[in-house]
């Protein structure tokens, strides 16, 4: 792995571009022989070091978990970050465009845990069983790390690219809905950018909830009652400005609205 003094002074490289909304050069340029151990591990030291200044965790989010995600930044493997009370916003909201670096959009599904949920061998099954309620979610894409040439080491280092999530007001059970089957056309300013439908998140856009469930069993941790789980996208990245209008349809499980100022 990366000597401490290294993780620590990359981790608060990407603390000051989340401040400054700047772009630094890639690590794999600076440090290719770092690994995913690394990546996670500057991950985590940004995420201690914005707790201990007061914001919230939420909830966790899952990204890379479908073919058109991955075929967009040419990564293979899913992967994790975390999210803060302060980067979600409801349905209808104005978006400060300022706020993010390389601004683009996503469509998902996002779940609400009602219970505990544990590896290592949880299954589909398992995580249904624990999810309360889904509900559409636009996930905001925040890099901080700049994207030519960029691997899965950067992109997890800068917290899985996560910027906020804008939430529906829609919520249904695992047993309402046949989730694999929730639509996605994603307009924006009008004209329809992209589309999609939730089984292309691993088949089943709550598979996500169970691979992350088992990824922190190998941590020691596990996914508590009440996070958000934010289970990836079904359609590629829109690229976003200030003045654009966003609106999601995700069939019966209503619409998403957004502005970006």
């Amino acid at each position: 792995m990366l000597p401490p003094e290294v993780i620590a002074a990359i981790a608060e490289e990407l603390a000051e571009a989340d401040r400054t909304h700047g772009v630094i050069p890639r690590i794999t340029a600076r440090h290719p022989e770092a690994t995913v151990e690394d990546s996670y591990a500057i991950q985590g030291v940004w995420r201690d070091k914005a707790l201990a200044v007061g914001r919230r965790l939420v909830g966790r989010k899952i990204g890379l978990t479908s073919k058109a995600m991955q075929q967009a930044t040419g990564i293979t493997e899913p992967d994790y970050g975390v999210m803060f009370d302060d980067t979600v916003y409801p349905t209808g909201a104005e978006i400060p465009v300022d706020h993010f670096s390389n601004v683009r959009i996503e469509v998902e599904l996002a779940f609400v845990l009602k219970e505990p949920l544990e590896g290592p061998d949880c299954t589909l099954e398992d995580a249904l069983a624990a999810i309360d309620y889904a509900v559409p979610a636009l996930e905001i894409l925040n890099s901080h790390i700049e994207l030519e040439g960029r691997t899965i080491v950067d992109t997890i280092a800068d917290n899985a690219a996560y910027g906020a999530m804008v939430l529906g007001d829609v919520r249904k059970r695992p047993d309402e809905i046949d989730l694999r089957w929730v639509p996605g056309v994603l307009s924006r300013n009008g004209e329809i950018e992209e589309t999609g439908v939730a089984a292309g998140v691993l088949g089943h856009p709550a598979t996500g909830v169970a691979w992350l469930a088992n990824k922190f069993h190998q941590h020691g941790a596990r996914l508590e009652a009440g996070e958000i789980i934010l289970a990836g996208s079904f359609t590629r990245p829109v690229w976003v400005e200030r003045d654009d209008s966003v609106l999601c349809d995700y069939g019966p499980m209503g619409v998403i609205e957004c502005r970006f100022v």
